[in-house]
């Protein structure tokens, strides 16, 4: 085939890495923010001006050939210096480009305010975080699109993404939320057959925070009451379980401050363990202020 007079550009070369890096044309133009139409047409014009095929593609997505693979190597170089002139142009404003992160209800909403304004304390310049909040499911789509830089959910022990990395943040487990007035609040454990038979305020279906229940009671033959009230967030929980009077399952991270109206109470003999971790995408993809954030809010947890 005829070869174009003229050089790769910044862009084809950003289009072929993101394809290898992801394993699929659609989530690299989600990645690059384009129509899939739009990347498929940056790499075929790169092969075009390779004189070689690059990518393989299949029914499972795409992977590099051996032109391909060269290419890649000697590609994300030239970009990791075109990122770095980028980052430098962006330093000389005022204001650094938000950082866009996505995390879970409990952690945006009961972890994340005084580290995110412990960071921007320490800085000499403001940077604006476009915090996005959403269930541990909502959150995984979001990075994995490339709508979030990085993201903290709740691990999914049964279902790892191998397109996402997850470094540790923090433990937690859920337990019942108690209003100070309630019969519960006065014991030490909740016993396990009146926990299983009480109605609670619960969040919705897809929330980590009532799989893990599920998951773990199932794990020994049990289930749940059918549910007082269903609700799509921490706080909403909350509020619903101190207007109906009734227990609710909560992340221990949101109950049990002082002067709480909830107390924090344990299943007798059972545990609802699980860990918080950073998800992060393509990693070549982070800024460095993204990268400092994460680092700032490790070191908050001693994770």
């Amino acid at each position: 085939m005829a070869r174009p007079v003229r050089s790769a550009d910044i862009a084809e070369l950003r289009a072929l890495c993101a394809a290898v890096d992801l394993g699929s044309l659609g989530r690299a133009a989600r990645l690059l923010r384009v129509s899939q139409p739009a990347l498929s047409k940056r790499v075929r014009t790169l092969e075009a001006l390779a004189g070689a095929t690059l990518l393989e593609r299949s029914s499972r997505g795409v992977t590099p050939t051996p032109a391909g693979h060269r290419l890649y190597l000697e590609a994300r170089k030239l970009l990791a210096q075109a990122e770095a002139v980028e980052e430098l142009m962006a330093g000389l404003s005022q204001e650094d480009a938000p950082i866009r992160l996505a995390a879970s209800h409990t952690i945006a909403e009961f972890v994340l305010p005084g580290p995110l304004v412990e960071f921007e304390r320490r800085r000499d310049r403001h940077l604006s975080v476009e915090l996005v909040a959403g269930n541990s499911i909502l959150v995984r789509e979001l990075v994995l699109e490339g709508r979030a830089e990085f993201g903290i959910a709740a691990l999914e022990r049964d279902t790892p993404d191998p397109l996402l990395r997850a470094l540790p943040f923090l433990d937690d487990e859920v337990v019942v939320g108690v209003p100070r007035d309630h019969p519960w609040a006065a014991l030490k454990e909740v016993p396990l057959d009146a926990f299983i038979s009480t109605p609670m305020v619960m969040r919705d279906p897809s929330a980590n925070t009532r799989r893990v229940v599920e998951r773990i009671l199932d794990e020994r033959g049990l289930g749940l009451a059918p549910s007082l009230a269903e609700v799509g967030s921490t706080s909403a929980a909350r509020e619903a379980a101190l207007s109906e009077g009734a227990p609710v399952l909560l992340s221990r991270l949101a109950v049990g401050r002082a002067r709480d109206p909830l107390v924090p109470r344990t299943v007798d003999g059972v545990r609802f363990a699980r860990r918080f971790v950073f998800l992060l995408g393509d990693e070549a993809t982070l800024t460095r202020s993204a990268w400092a954030l994460l680092h700032h809010l490790r070191a908050t947890t001693d994770a």
